[in-house]
């Protein structure tokens, strides 16, 4: 079988970039060209590498094979080889583009010119490196708006890519009659062993004050049922401050000590099941942007009784509450400056720069959130009102289409033709 003449190269990082945009792009362009792996016979192949993000579980590569849509992912572990001897990879076609979809924007400069290919760039709020891209993908105005008026040619507003998640994902995974709550501990350890007991205590505590309502888990690609109910036992020593035990599995539930089952979503991703809850009850990350996208009212939880919550957040922040004896000594001052300078943290209202969906941060308890869930859940009409707002944020859905539109007319034109 003869090489491909020309490839396409995504380049992301993390969990929430693969399945918002990662893989939706990547279908579409699937849809609109003859690729490998796809068509084994196509004169041009997309690929996936992936580079080195705090914020990436390690289980990237692994999830994205499983979805049979590149010839070739290159897990971040790789990435500095690549640049240095990318042949040890290849042999790469002599022709592609590299499309930035997450991570630092620098990674793909680097990689397009090592590989000789043309950039283009995803920006969700700022392009760094408009001078190193042929062309610019921006979400909305705010990103076109911090160009250069220079670099303004090469840039055309795509809108939210997320914006497309929600379009079919009704008609996906029919949940049974109910009133269904969604909870998202997170997917990396240190959410997890804060969000799966403080989850499971508020559903108990849900349960016994609405007795209809049903709940609903999707396991994250990156961790397993049995890692979910380990941090929800006595392995875990938040798990008893929670006052909760280990659950069961029966089926494809979990069952509470108390008796409360909830659904397990193992399929991903679970938009489809997921647009259908009437409420979420998460962490914060990108499920967050994820359950905006798919007009899912959320309540946003930071727990800070415990410093594994520190561990969990981004930058300079994170990185000093890893530290053995730094998360010690400055756990409770990072906390107190956090809380008071923190801004917002959920996507849906760092997007609005307002208050969209309640965040509840400080030392929260299991009970007040489901006091809160229940009080939501009894007003469906501000339920409505609160979708309504989500759905309006994210605009109208094509973004997909348009990056794979760019992208496409990047390629050298007898392979498009």
């Amino acid at each position: 079988m003869a090489e491909p003449v020309a490839t396409i190269v995504l380049v992301s990082n993390g969990p929430g970039e693969m399945t918002t945009w990662v893989r939706p792009l990547a279908d579409e362009l699937h849809r609109l060209l003859p690729l490998r792996p796809r068509d084994p016979q196509a004169p041009c192949s997309l690929q996936l590498v992936l580079v080195p993000c705090p914020n990436a579980t390690g289980q990237e590569a692994r999830l994205a094979r499983g979805w049979d849509l590149f010839s070739r992912v290159l897990p971040a572990g790789r990435f500095w080889w690549l640049l240095l001897r990318p042949a040890r990879h290849g042999p790469w076609p002599r022709q592609g583009v590299v499309v930035f979809l997450g991570g630092d924007q620098f990674w793909t400069v680097l990689l397009s010119a090592r590989l000789g290919y043309r950039h283009l760039t995803y920006a969700e709020w700022v392009a760094r490196w408009p001078q190193w891209n042929d062309r610019i993908a921006t979400m909305g105005p705010k990103a076109s708006r911090r160009l250069a008026p220079r670099w303004r040619t090469r840039s055309t507003e795509v809108g939210d890519l997320m914006a497309d998640l929600s379009a079919s994902a009704r008609q996906d995974a029919p949940l049974p009659e109910g009133e269904w709550v969604a909870l998202l501990p997170g997917s990396k350890r240190a959410k997890l062993q804060v969000g799966m007991p403080f989850l499971l205590a508020a559903a108990d505590r849900l349960a016994a004050l609405r007795p209809g309502c049903r709940f609903l888990l999707p396991v994250a690609p990156t961790t397993t049922v049995d890692e979910l109910r380990a941090f929800a036992g006595p392995a875990n020593p938040i798990a008893r401050y929670f006052g909760i035990q280990e659950p069961s599995r029966q089926g494809g539930e979990l069952i509470t000590a108390a008796g409360t089952p909830i659904r397990l979503l193992e399929v991903h991703p679970a938009h489809g099941p997921l647009s259908q809850c009437r409420l979420a009850l998460t962490t914060v990350g990108a499920n967050t942007a994820e359950l905006g996208a798919l007009g899912v009212p959320m309540i946003v939880l930071v727990p800070t009784q415990h410093l594994h919550v520190m561990q969990a957040w981004d930058g300079w922040l994170g990185l000093l509450a890893r530290l053995p004896l730094a998360r010690r000594l400055l756990g409770v001052a990072l906390t107190a400056w956090r809380m008071r300078h923190r801004g917002f943290l959920a996507w849906p209202n760092i997007t609005a720069g307002r208050a969209v969906v309640p965040e509840r941060v400080g030392p929260i308890t299991p009970q007040q959130i489901a006091e809160e869930a229940a009080d939501w859940l009894d007003h469906p009409d501000r339920l409505e009102g609160l979708r309504d707002d989500l759905r309006s944020l994210r605009g109208r859905p094509g973004a997909v289409a348009a990056l794979a539109g760019l992208v496409r007319d990047l390629l050298p034109s007898g392979l498009t033709a």
